[in-house]
């Protein structure tokens, strides 16, 4: 089963999108929708995590929603642009991207444990780190997220230059492909620290990892559609995860095996949610800027 599921998951990355004609339809009958998602961590947790929810989609909708994974950040932009996945959840900074690029627009964010729509980024240590503050990472390594990535890149460089400390104050920083690379840099020694989503974060904590700072609030990643994306598609998404019912015994326990992010229910987004992560890749040289995206 395990080979056959790798087979398909193969198979997904390669396979050319056909729109939802009706030609390109399931064995259930259903129109094929791929479902794109940026790499948050390796591949094999990626599906564990989230193919769970296309068979959600899938259930409650008149669509069969195919996991649809990319290789980096930039790559699940372009499948949105060239319309491969006319649906994604991207982080902040790639929604924007395709905001700017496209015209995509957000419909959904995700709550977190305590039914919020935020998340925040995290500055990690070894456990045994001598490290006690901010102030203390001059002159230390440093491994950032993927440079499009918003809690591995885009507000740690930024939080670290309100405390006075840029990129030029650091022996070395480097950027990885994923939120899991940055951790295991850490947890192996390659690097004094590292900055990685709460969520993953707090997946790590057991194996000898230690908090150092936490960022202010960020809007939760969105849930993008194309500008062109079909009224109906939108319409059914929108209705199948508003009405996920966090406290429901049934739906919690099903949604033990979807990805942590997605486990407390969703609720409406719109592009003003994101206008403070807009400023703030705008801002020069606070923030990222041109010199990143």
């Amino acid at each position: 089963m395990r080979c056959c599921r790798w087979l398909l998951l193969a198979l997904l990355l390669v396979v050319p999108y056909h729109g939802l004609a009706a030609d390109n339809l399931a064995m259930d009958g259903k129109p094929i929708v791929y479902f794109g998602v940026i790499p948050r961590y390796n591949p094999m947790v990626m599906y564990r995590n989230y193919q769970p929810i296309m068979d959600y989609l899938t259930e409650n909708t008149s669509y069969h929603f195919e996991l649809k994974l990319a290789r980096n950040y930039t790559e699940a932009v372009n499948l949105m642009r060239t319309g491969v996945t006319p649906i994604a959840s991207l982080g902040d900074v790639t929604f924007i991207e395709a905001n700017r690029a496209f015209g995509a627009r957000p419909i959904l964010k995700p709550l977190n444990v305590h039914r919020k729509p935020y998340y925040r980024s995290v500055i990690i240590l070894p456990e045994n780190s001598p490290v006690q503050n901010v102030a203390e990472l001059h002159g230390k390594t440093f491994a950032f997220g993927d440079v499009h990535s918003t809690s591995g890149n885009l507000i740690p460089r930024y939080y670290l230059f309100q405390h006075g400390i840029s990129l030029f104050d650091l022996a070395r920083y480097e950027n990885l492909d994923s939120h899991d690379a940055v951790v295991k840099a850490v947890l192996k020694g390659k690097v004094d620290a590292g900055a990685v989503k709460d969520v993953v974060a707090q997946r790590y904590l057991p194996h000898g990892l230690r908090f150092l700072e936490s960022s202010e609030p960020i809007p939760a990643v969105p849930i993008v559609v194309r500008a062109d994306a079909p009224a109906r598609l939108v319409e059914e998404v929108t209705k199948a995860l508003l009405a996920i019912d966090a406290t429901d015994p049934v739906m919690v326990a099903r949604m033990k095996s979807w990805d942590p992010e997605f486990r407390y229910g969703f609720v409406p987004a719109s592009l003003e949610d994101y206008r403070d992560v807009i400023k703030i890749m705008e801002s020069i040289p606070e923030g990222c800027g041109v010199r990143c995206h």
